[in-house]
């Protein structure tokens, strides 16, 4: 019989991540797994022990987090303290996500956009609305030509708003459209010099 055989050898020993390791060893001889020596064992020892002994709630220390894993989670172990696996906020992790894809500044100008009636006034939201961001501009639609007249006018005003708001920077052009008119085109040919359908619809 030789050290591995009887997994109760050290049962009377008072040092706890001593015994369990020699029964994880134990059951890797059982698998047929060799047994580690050198740097390695002492490392996984001296990793395992630190969190056994440490204090309720005590801080991860610098070297576990430059790891590619939490010591304090081998064998199921949890602790007081903080966790990789611990539960985070939704917000942190949406804001996480955001950040890491790209989408903060078009989320930040979108957010804007929604509360347009209230930034501008609910008179030009009855006219003139945002249809969308892109590559610092914002186009604007408007119902008739008259109101797409009186909103490029007010475009400095416009553009303060969205510095004010957002940093600046963020929404640098503005893109200002009258109202969708049908088209007058039919067939495949168009007679040149036409002064096409005009402001019917204004």
């Amino acid at each position: 019989m030789n050290e591995y055989d009887d997994p109760y050898k050290y049962e009377d020993v008072v040092d706890a991540p001593a015994s369990l390791l020699n029964r994880l060893r134990v059951a890797a001889a059982q698998r047929g797994e060799g047994r580690l020596t050198g740097r390695a064992a002492q490392k996984i020892l001296r990793d395992f022990g630190s969190v056994m002994t440490a204090e309720p709630g005590a801080k991860k220390t610098r070297r576990f987090r430059d790891e590619a894993y939490d010591p304090r989670v081998l064998g199921g172990y949890s602790s007081a303290g903080r966790s990789t696996r611990d539960p985070k906020p939704l917000g942190e992790l949406l804001n996480s996500m955001i950040a890491s894809r790209g989408w903060k500044e078009p989320v930040a100008v979108s957010s804007v956009l929604a509360r347009w009636d209230q930034l501008m006034g609910s008179n030009l939201a009855q006219h003139a609305h945002p249809e969308g961001y892109q590559d610092s501009t914002v186009t604007i639609r408007c119902d008739s030509t008259a109101w797409a007249t009186q909103v490029k006018l007010m475009r400095g005003e416009i553009l303060a708003m969205f510095e004010r708001e957002l940093g600046q920077g963020v929404v640098t052009k503005l893109v200002i459209r009258g109202p969708h008119a049908p088209s007058w085109k039919r067939g495949r040919f168009v007679a040149p010099g036409g002064r096409g359908p005009r402001d019917t619809y204004g």
